[in-house]
């Protein structure tokens, strides 16, 4: 490492702001179109529920947190109108949480903000810049696609 290289503990910290600073943004967004309740680890929670739904125990899995912490979540989620819970058809002793319309609207907002906030970046750093960045992250990180589990990650 020369003398003009940063040191190595700040890649996880820009890399870590970078993230915080369009996660802050799409829920600004998410606030100004109709979802001001909604929350990080919601997202994340609306992403491991899916468009097929997940059991409690299931979404817990998926986001790395335990079956009554993702229960709460669920709860709070059902509260606020983004998800409902159903029977489950594999198994009448079980319920299933589900989207309901509000839940997935919400999913579709965040898609395009994304899109939008991606777009700031183009802007502020160049369409080249950006892809590349795109390009070295897929590089480095591993292949079996994007985790949920970032509640439970930090917990």
């Amino acid at each position: 490492m020369s003398d003009s290289d940063p040191p190595g503990w700040e890649l996880p910290l820009l890399l870590f702001a970078g993230f915080r600073s369009l996660i802050d943004q799409l829920h600004a967004s998410l606030a100004e179109r109709g979802h001001p309740d909604v929350r990080p680890v919601h997202g994340f929670a609306m992403q491991a529920i899916g468009l097929h739904g997940a059991s409690t125990s299931e979404i817990g899995r998926r986001l790395g947190v335990s079956k009554q912490a993702a229960g709460k979540t669920v709860d709070r989620l059902a509260e606020l109108g983004y998800v409902e819970r159903v029977d489950d058809p594999r198994d009448a002793r079980s319920k299933l949480v589900r989207l309901t319309p509000r839940g997935l609207d919400s999913l579709r907002q965040a898609a395009a903000i994304f899109d939008e906030l991606r777009a700031g970046w183009v802007a502020q750093l160049g369409l080249d810049r950006v892809r590349l960045l795109e390009t070295s992250l897929r590089a480095v990180v591993p292949a079996t696609g994007y985790p949920v589990d970032v509640p439970g990650w930090f917990g």
